[in-house]
């Protein structure tokens, strides 16, 4: 290809539409991958999230049961504290020793009693997270079979497609710096600018690629003629005539054949 700046009309038009054919073909590899990669971004996180519950959860059995264990120490130690209150109590001198011994020995009963309590409770606590647990696992279970299909649909669509994918973006890339800058510049405009990325469209049936605006012959004439750039002026679109198009087409289906 000459220097960009010596390009002639026909030959920036020829470039541009092989530039939107490349393009095109890399969005259509991307259409089949679709949501997939969005989908499967939110299952991993999804699936992330329900471990660190499991984590949590896990977590928090960890310490009530410390706590029970605690509260079964106090146990432990009041009923230690019971037997050595009731042993002193043989031994006392007068009935105001004998009833301090004997609120002691009450209140111990009455820690005995709250502790148990406390167990039973936090007994409750853990059979409920457990209810909580099975029931994450069980969540757990099935979004990771569903990531695993959906990863596995995504690998084999990049697997058939990432090679050439990649490769079609090295050529977009290579096409755009063979093209004036103000060109490439214009083009990714419109492109951006319209839903399916066509910036470059044939005249088809007197009217512009996609659209039912008819063209006046006069202009569709200059298209034909290869001397300026023409853009639509409903769309915004650049024009090229139905032959070129036509004739670049073969030529970059067998670029993507060789692929």
């Amino acid at each position: 290809m000459a220097k960009k700046n010596d390009l002639t009309v026909e030959e920036k038009l020829r470039a541009l539409y092989d530039l939107q054919l490349v393009d095109s073909r890399i969005d259509e590899i991307r259409n089949v991958r679709g949501e997939l990669p969005l989908e499967v971004q939110d299952l991993e996180d999804e699936v992330a999230g329900l471990n660190k519950r499991l984590q949590k959860l896990d977590g928090d059995i960890e310490v009530i049961n410390n706590d029970i264990k605690n509260k079964k120490n106090l146990i432990d130690e009041s009923k230690t504290t019971i037997k050595k209150y009731s042993e002193q109590q043989k031994n006392v001198r007068n009935n105001r020793e004998f009833n301090a011994l004997t609120k002691e020995v009450e209140y111990q009963e009455l820690e005995i009693e709250l502790a148990e309590k406390h167990i039973k409770e936090y007994k409750a606590q853990i059979e409920q997270k457990k209810q909580v647990i099975e029931q994450t696992k069980d969540r757990l279970k099935d979004r990771q079979a569903h990531l695993d299909h959906k990863k596995g649909e995504l690998d084999a669509i990049l697997a058939e497609t990432e090679k050439e994918e990649q490769a079609l973006i090295d050529r977009s890339e290579q096409y755009e710096t063979e093209i004036d800058a103000r060109l490439v510049k214009a083009y990714k405009r419109i492109r951006s600018n319209v839903k399916n990325g066509l910036a470059i469209v044939p005249v088809e049936r007197g009217a512009s690629g996609g659209s039912y605006f008819t063209i006046p012959p006069q202009v569709i004439m200059e298209i034909a003629g290869r001397k300026k750039i023409i853009t639509d002026e409903h769309s915004g679109r650049i024009l090229v005539d139905e032959d070129l198009a036509k004739e670049e087409k073969e030529k970059m289906d067998q670029l993507f054949q060789s692929m």
